[in-house]
């Protein structure tokens, strides 16, 4: 990576943004009195903070730099490196109340309502490793990208280190409150990041007309790049679906707003926006690749594709825009770094130390040690981060497929009520041994990522489920029926305790919601003309019908805006 100083603006703009997000930790931590206030902000977030929450914990500071260096090696169709997920997005929509309306703390404790306590305590192991590893890699993979971007005179390990200490203090003193907001204010220097070097290098390259002129047209064409055609993309959008409902985090960045409407809006546009943010990302790329073939700055090829967005910082930057730079791939690693301690520390307490350890205790109690838990959880991903990550993606690679995985059972466990916990532990068991196995056959990365080894494990493990849940005996109904009656009765702001369960699963609340439009789908999929309870589907399932018809809009809408900024016959 070519040398930067830091100028002394720089620096200022460094400063402020530490002393901000710590000052902002300090002061939300100045409310917080229990562990449901710590943990889950008593899940009184509104639309806003909900879509910053979202951003925040779903956008890594190793994505501008990949994907403008993918454009840079392949033009435009790179975009489909971070895209690969854009079809899924709509379904958010549809996923987002099941958080909201099972009214837990952690997904393990949903695993353990609904296949039992050691069931969930494998869930646990499972999320306590996706904490760290995740954890590990955002850290190492943001230091790489701030020590190039000043000039490599500082060593990776020490930014490591540094970011640790300023996300620590303030989700140690402010808990889920904090990060929330945190997130919300970072998610407005992760969209700077993502835009502010287009107008800086418009003139440069002479518009988009100039770009045309240097360029080769296949550079501006949004063809899939060799390797992502649509087979890849649909298997990564089905492992988007199944594995995002297994993810960890996922219980409180989602499932904390006031309302499902507030669920729902911060889930899905959150994650628009970043979609959004991901042309601005290729814009640069595909600038950065017109500089390099004019011989702007001298330069006339890159060593490495990825420093492609270095080369546009180093060159379009003014005083105190490094800063800016660094200050917002700090602002997207450290949100979910911060995300996850706090999920972690609500993890250990929640699903170990109080159910296993240490109960009848005060609430105050609980809360320190959820503090404590998610410190040392925080320490181990660190040293993880230090000593064994050499390559990013590969980390990153392993935690999605494990979710997938797990997630086989999740989803089997909401669609239908026959699922029990030793068909779980056969999906678990299946997908990942036919997974691992054919990759070892291929002697290839256990990490890897290939889209028939992945539908291989994926009807492995759906079989399993479906094969051993039918030959063994079914969950108790006293357990399955309060997990059914929560997924079937609406969260209202204010209200989370659900009644005591009625024989039947479709209680009163259930008709007030078909009878209102704000059935779910996906609970009743396996019986959608009954959870109507009379009414018309379109109606009764008109919150969903009507949010997911706007994703699909907006997704479609995002692709045509991306046609029309780097097609040839496109205009800006």
């Amino acid at each position: 990576m070519i040398d930067v100083e830091l100028a002394a603006a720089d620096w200022l703009v460094l400063l402020a943004y530490f002393a901000g997000v710590v000052a902002l930790g300090i002061f939300a931590g100045r409310s917080i009195k229990d562990t449901n206030q710590y943990f889950l902000g008593n899940r009184r977030f509104g639309k806003w903070l909900m879509i910053g929450q979202s951003f925040g914990t779903g956008t890594h500071a190793d994505m501008p730099v990949s994907l403008a260096g993918a454009v840079y090696s392949v033009g435009a169709s790179g975009i489909w490196f971070q895209w690969k997920n854009l079809f899924a997005t709509p379904f958010y929509w549809l996923i987002a109340p099941l958080f909201r309306r099972m009214r837990r703390t952690t997904t393990a404790e949903v695993i353990d309502d609904r296949y039992g306590s050691w069931m969930a305590g494998i869930y646990t192991v499972f999320a306590l490793c996706f904490f760290t590893i995740n954890s590990a890699s955002m850290l190492k993979g943001a230091a790489k990208v701030i020590s190039q971007a000043a000039g490599g005179r500082v060593p990776v390990n020490g930014i490591v280190v540094v970011m640790t200490l300023v996300f620590i203090l303030y989700s140690f003193v402010g808990g889920l409150v904090a990060t929330a907001w945190t997130d919300f204010l970072q998610g407005f220097l992760i969209i700077t990041l993502s835009f502010m070097l287009i107008p800086l290098g418009w003139d440069t390259v002479g518009g988009l007309s100039g770009m045309k002129q240097t360029l080769e047209p296949y550079r501006f064409s949004l063809a899939t790049p060799r390797g992502i055609g649509p087979w890849f993309i649909l298997m990564l959008t089905l492992n988007g679906l199944v594995g995002i409902t297994a993810q960890p985090h996922l219980m409180a960045s989602v499932g904390t707003g006031k309302d499902e409407r507030a669920c729902r809006i911060g889930f899905m546009y959150g994650n628009f926006t970043k979609r959004l943010c991901t042309i601005g990302w290729g814009f640069v790329g595909l600038m950065v690749t017109a500089m390099v073939a004019r011989g702007i700055f001298g330069v006339r090829a890159l060593a490495d594709p990825e420093e492609a967005f270095g080369f546009a910082c180093r060159h379009l930057l003014f005083r105190g825009g490094v800063g800016l730079l660094i200050a917002c791939v700090l602002a997207a690693n450290m949100a979910g770094c911060s995300a996850f301690m706090v999920d972690s520390g609500a993890l250990f307490t929640r699903s170990i130390y109080h159910k296993y350890l240490v109960r009848g205790r005060t609430d105050r109690h609980y809360l320190l040690v959820g503090r404590i838990s998610g410190l040392v959880i925080t320490l181990i991903g660190v040293v993880y981060a230090l000593f064994f990550i050499k390559r990013v993606l590969y980390s990153f690679l392993l935690t999605e497929t494990m979710a997938t995985f797990v997630g086989i059972s999740v989803v089997g466990g909401v669609l239908w009520t026959r699922a029990n916990r030793w068909g779980a532990l056969a999906s678990l068991i299946s997908a990942f041994a036919v997974n691992f196995s054919i990759y070892q056959a291929r002697h290839a990365r256990l990490d890897s990522w290939d889209p028939d080894v992945f539908l291989a494990a994926l009807l492995a493990g759906g079989a399993a489920l479906v094969a051993v849940s039918l030959i063994t005996r079914p969950e108790p109904s006293s357990g399955l029926r309060p997990f059914y009656r929560r997924l079937q009765t609406p969260a209202i702001a204010g209200e989370d305790p659900v009644e005591e369960p009625a024989p039947d699963a479709l209680n009163p609340a259930t008709r007030e919601a078909a009878k209102t439009g704000h059935q779910l789908l996906l609970p009743n999929l396996l019986q959608l003309r009954r959870a109507a309870c009379g009414y018309r589907l379109l109606h009764a399932y008109r919150e969903d019908l009507v949010g997911f018809a706007i994703g699909c809009v907006v997704t479609i809408l995002l692709v045509a805006m991306a046609w029309m900024l780097f097609h040839p016959a496109g205009s800006v």
